[in-house]
């Protein structure tokens, strides 16, 4: 069924599509609160099969690990038997520090009774005494909770209202900004019905979840926010409402439904990636993407035919008018000047990218946790006393004799980077004297596998595993899949523009723009978190590396949501110049007729991504601050400057295509306008 035949059905029968639709949602409401809870997770792991992991199956049954509690009393000494008496409710032998102030014991615990044992540490805090607790169920603890109110706050707090309040001023009705946020919350809805029902056959995070709500508000008011403005032009020209919402579904539903597919196909390309989280939140925004255009097909035509013209309702003053006067002038200036604009605005992105070159990828580890956090605390106090590594250190674990074991501890000794290390059982654990997600780990880590272990223990099977030997291989996946994920991205983006415009010059004008406005978003990354240009004036947390999956996640996010714009913009030119024939005056129209509705839907997202940004976790302010500057740029400096001049400069070339390429499917789109 085409595009046109579903709007048409939806607009004979609308309460009929509302009527299922309804039926959908609250289908979709009952499978989140019966089975979202049970099909998510907050473990991340590799699905790669990686070295730490080959040594975690290795490791003996019998050996478990545990917490570390650390208590000190400036007054008293760990012999004394007020101390003793004090620490006796938590077991366990304790190991006096160098000073004799402070003991360290090991105490055995699960993700299940963590926080109970957090509250017996915290009991000990009193007269005198400083108890803290760390280890890696407390790091993990601090994370999933931090996290999970990072993204609370940065959506329903932050991101929420201020997408309102721009989507408000951007359509300027109360009617007409409802409509976008009913589309999104459907969109979310049964997108979440969906993930539950995923979840029941493949483990998911529950990051998911945070990824299906911020990218269904973009997506839902995105679309919606394209349809409305070319159904308000048309209704303006003299149509009536059904014959403007046919014609409205044969251009802006049309972008719409190539746009959500670039998207989709876009982020799929995290599915690719063997690492669990990366996998979840690519599947939640690739529901998210295709229940939206869906939507988009039929609720949406169905909503407007029922509502006709009380999309106008609720007019809110001094807002919502056109603009197009500021968009003529910028782009008349480009026109005027395309060489000189296109070299200016490439030097911009190109100077802003330049720190991408020192790129350092990683884990920020404890360190960027809040002062405040338990786990943060409890290493500060184990640091200070005993050795850096000892909650979360390295583990050889041997499939064979030990008789290499001494050799080995004898090569680590003569390590730094290593303390004294022990043998249980099978595994020779070996605490870091180092921070474990520093670049120094992972040195040490690679040191361990590539020359001490082969050494001591030659053809034994020997594998290095622990928290940071995970953490080591985590990124390594990440750092090796991000250019696989940027070609596949890249292909896929080509050959779809190219069926949609029926031209090269078009396709790879788009790609090489959106490489310059994500490698600028690279690039101020870097700046800012590396090396701490204006972090702590922005609240943001200076750190060694920036997270390993940050990236992966913003290059898909950003290029599926980039060629929305692109496709909306350039379709919308085409479509002019193929009633003209006037390419120069084709692109004045596209940028003037668009451009305050993507300035506006890149605004909301924005905004959406800039509450992340406030969050505890660098990973979380990372993720925000780079979606927020490169939509920022893309909305600008990109729509606005790069994609006018490149083609004005082009001229005709823009809608040439070889002759063995006519051939190929037509799949030629027709855009929106500014409402």
């Amino acid at each position: 069924m085409s595009i046109q035949s579903l709007a048409a059905y939806a607009t004979r029968h609308p309460r009929r599509v509302l009527s299922v639709w309804g039926v959908v949602v609250l289908v979709s409401l009952g499978l989140i609160g019966a089975l979202l809870g049970g099909g998510l997770t907050s473990e991340s792991k590799l699905t790669n099969h990686p070295e730490s992991e080959r040594a975690a199956q290795l490791k003996d049954v019998a050996e478990q690990g545990g917490e570390i509690v650390v208590v000190r009393n400036e007054a008293l000494r760990a012999d004394e038997p007020a101390f003793a008496a004090h620490i006796a409710p938590l077991g366990g032998a304790p190991v006096t520090s160098e000073d004799g102030h402070a003991v360290a014991i090991a105490l055995t615990t699960d993700e299940e009774d963590i926080e109970g044992v957090i509250a017996q540490v915290h009991a000990l805090d009193r007269g005198g005494f400083h108890a803290s607790i760390a280890g890696e169920q407390t790091l993990e603890r601090d994370f999933t909770v931090l996290s999970e109110e990072d993204l609370a706050n940065g959506e329903l707090k932050f991101g929420l209202p201020a997408a309102l309040i721009v989507l408000l001023l951007v359509v300027g009705t109360l009617a007409g900004a409802a409509i976008p946020m009913a589309m999104a919350v459907i969109s979310i809805v049964v997108a979440l019905g969906l993930t539950a029902l995923v979840g029941q056959v493949f483990e998911l995070n529950l990051f998911i979840t945070n990824m299906v709500v911020a990218m269904g508000l973009a997506l839902g008011i995105d679309y919606s926010l394209f349809i409305v403005a070319r159904l308000r032009e048309e209704r303006a020209a003299g149509a009536d409402t059904r014959a403007a919402i046919l014609t409205v579904s044969g251009t802006a539903t049309r972008a719409v439904v190539f746009s959500g597919s670039a998207f989709v196909l876009a982020m799929s390309a995290m599915l690719l990636v063997p690492d669990t989280t990366l996998r979840s939140l690519g599947l939640g925004a690739v529901l998210v993407g295709l229940v939206s255009v869906v939507v988009a097909l039929t609720f949406h035509p169905a909503l407007l035919m029922v509502l006709g013209d009380r999309v106008e309702r609720g007019r809110v003053p001094f807002v919502g008018r056109r603009e197009t006067t500021v968009w003529a002038r910028v782009v008349g200036a480009v026109l005027r000047r395309p060489a000189l604009s296109l070299a200016a605005a490439v030097l911009v992105m190109l100077a802003l990218a330049t720190p991408v070159l020192g790129l350092q990828l990683g884990s920020a580890g404890a360190s960027s946790l809040p002062d405040a956090a338990v786990a943060k605390q409890g290493l500060a106090a184990l640091q200070q006393d005993f050795s850096a590594g000892a909650t979360d250190p390295v583990e050889i674990v041997v499939d064979g004799p030990m008789t290499g074991a001494d050799a080995l501890r004898a090569e680590l000794a003569r390590d730094r980077d290593f303390a004294a290390s022990s043998v249980t059982g099978n595994t020779i654990s070996v605490p870091l004297t180092v921070e474990p997600s520093s670049e120094r780990a992972s040195a040490a880590i690679d040191r361990l596998r590539d020359e001490y272990v082969p050494r001591a223990f030659g053809a034994t099977p020997a594998y290095v595993g622990g928290s940071p030997a995970e953490e080591r291989d985590a990124f390594a996946v990440n750092a090796r899949w991000l250019p696989i994920v940027i070609a596949f991205v890249l292909t896929l983006s080509f050959v779809l523009l190219l069926l949609a415009f029926r031209s090269l010059a078009i396709p790879l004008t788009a790609i090489a723009v959106n490489l310059l406005s994500v490698g600028a978003a690279y690039g101020v990354l870097v700046l800012v978190f590396q090396h701490g240009v204006g972090a702590s004036l922005l609240g943001f947390t200076q750190v060694e590396r920036v997270e390993s999956w940050v990236p992966i996640f913003l290059f898909s996010v950003l290029f599926g949501l980039s060629m929305d714009y692109q496709v909306f913009l350039l379709s919308r030119i085409q479509e002019r110049w193929a009633q003209t024939g006037d390419t120069a005056g084709a692109i004045a129209h596209g940028v003037t007729s668009t451009a305050r509705l993507i300035t506006g839907a890149a605004a909301i997202i924005v905004v959406v991504f800039s509450g992340f940004a406030t969050g505890q976790l660098v990973a979380f302010q990372e993720m925000g601050f780079g979606m927020g500057a490169a939509l920022a740029l893309d909305a600008t400096l990109v729509r606005l400057v790069l994609i006018p001049a490149a083609m004005a400069l082009l001229g005709e070339r823009n809608w040439a295509l070889p002759r063995g390429l006519r051939r190929l499917p037509d799949l030629r789109v027709e855009g929106v306008s500014a409402g």
